[in-house]
């Protein structure tokens, strides 16, 4: 089949193109900028435009499929040019929904830990030898791209709830029509398409609505939004709630108590904890039974940027997550304090999405900080340019925290000498973003935290 992806150089499109390459289609692409590592791993399939820019004259009649990624605007060139031709136009999800019809299919959706939970299931399916199509929002450990289309019986969805495409305001996890959907929690985000929490709320509710009738919904009963939620909803699904299982931490290792056996974890924090549980209902779903599921787990090392340890001496611990709604912030702060009491925190926030940036919604971020004994918020100040906001100072940004002892700064190498200034023995330092940090080289600061400061 000729397939074109519109926008390919995005995360997910070009792991989607991959896939179909592999899967022996024809496939092309075009976007007006590629980084990395997108930009190498197009080329090593041959499949990385030969120029960048949007080209009317890629789409022809022996196009069979287009595919339209969210980079791009609803007047681009090509697009107008595939529509002209009446061309079928998919969103990202619609094809991949068309593409898994006839699977069994479980969805992942909440505010947080999407990409985890869908990595836990993947990781126990395939430990356990099921076969399996998957799209998740990371790159993992053992898979070669975020998504894979075969002809596996099931399929596993990170349920993402921004909209689908230019032209399909959509969420994405709505287009899913999931047989299995799980909600990990719900706390306001992705305020610019959504701007009041009660209008991001009513996607969970639709949700809900697409969902199989003969399906089920698991939701996290801890979480008090998502209880109300559930439970409260008209649905003839099948309704499993969840909780954080029986545990306890020894010597930095979380391990879990379950059926009079204990599994010991390589990853922590109560919303993994959580995340676990979702998992866990998901697979028993399938067919796995509770020992091949805890069996599993115990090996799981966590997503890529999901508390990813950078390094570590005998007192102190450098990680770095992907944490930048409060809810996220709040989580992973709380999942470091708890597995290293003893220690102080250093946990540094970038400040990136334009959520995170909006002045109505900053104060959404008041208390998420409060238990890191230094806490760090980090602004760009090219990434108000970029994204043509206003910029603030740091007393709007303390005031929003409501935090005395937070640090300001929108400078990175004043920020990266700051950070490399501390004595970080019997500290952690937590490194916080969905962007770059202004360019730094978190390993390289990693590495100046543990180096002859940190031990005596």
């Amino acid at each position: 089949m000729r397939i074109h992806l519109i926008a390919v150089g995005g995360a997910a499109m070009h792991n989607l193109a991959i896939a179909l390459t592999k899967n022996g289609h024809q496939v092309s692409g075009s976007d007006d900028a590629i980084y990395e590592p997108s930009r190498s791993r197009l080329e090593k399939y041959g499949i990385l435009p030969a120029e960048m820019g949007w080209f009317p004259e890629n789409i022809t009649s022996d196009i069979e499929v287009v595919i339209l990624g969210m980079h791009a605007r609803e007047d681009n060139p090509e697009l107008k040019k595939a529509q002209e031709l009446g061309l079928k136009v998919y969103s990202y999800p619609e094809y991949v929904y068309e593409q898994s019809k006839d699977k069994l299919r479980v969805v992942v959706g909440g505010s947080h830990g999407k990409t985890t939970i869908t990595s836990m299931i993947l990781h126990v399916l395939n430990t356990c030898g099921k076969k399996f199509d998957y799209l998740v929002g990371a790159q993992l450990e053992g898979f070669d791209t975020m998504v894979q289309l075969s002809d596996a019986p099931i399929i596993i969805i990170e349920g993402d709830e921004y909209l689908a495409s230019p032209i399909d305001r959509r969420p994405k996890f709505h287009l899913y029509k999931a047989n299995i959907g799980i909600i990990s929690g719900i706390a306001w985000d992705h305020i610019n398409v959504f701007p009041t929490f009660e209008n991001y709320l009513e996607q969970f509710r639709v949700f809900l609505d697409t969902i199989d009738p003969q399906g089920a919904i698991i939701y996290n009963s801890e979480d008090a939004v998502v209880k109300e939620l559930v439970e409260g909803a008209e649905v003839s699904l099948a309704k499993i709630g969840y909780k954080t299982a029986e545990n306890y931490t020894s010597e930095g290792v979380t391990s879990l108590r379950v059926n009079g056996k204990e599994y010991p974890l390589e990853v922590f924090g109560r919303h993994n904890l959580q995340n676990i549980e979702a998992a866990h209902n998901a697979c028993t779903k399938i067919g796995i039974s509770d020992e091949d599921f805890y069996s599993a787990i115990s090996t799981f090392k966590g997503a890529a940027k999901r508390l990813e340890l950078l390094g570590k001496n005998i007192s102190t611990a450098v990680y770095k997550d992907f944490a930048h709604s409060p809810s996220k912030l709040t989580a992973t702060i709380d999942a470091v304090k708890e597995q290293y009491p003893d220690r102080e925190l250093v946990a540094v926030i970038e400040l990136h999405t334009f959520s995170s940036l909006n002045k109505d919604f900053l104060n959404e971020y008041k208390g998420s900080m409060d238990k890191a004994d230094i806490p760090v918020v980090f602004i760009n100040k090219l990434t108000f340019e970029q994204k043509k906001l206003k910029p603030y100072d740091d007393v709007l940004v303390k005031q929003a925290f409501g935090n005395g002892k937070l640090i300001f700064f929108n400078d990175p190498e004043i920020m990266v000498e700051f950070l490399s200034s501390i004595n970080y023995k019997g500290k952690n330092l937590l490194l916080m973003s969905s962007g770059n940090f202004g360019g730094t080289n978190l390993n390289l600061l990693s590495d100046k935290a543990l180096i002859s400061k940190s031990i005596y």
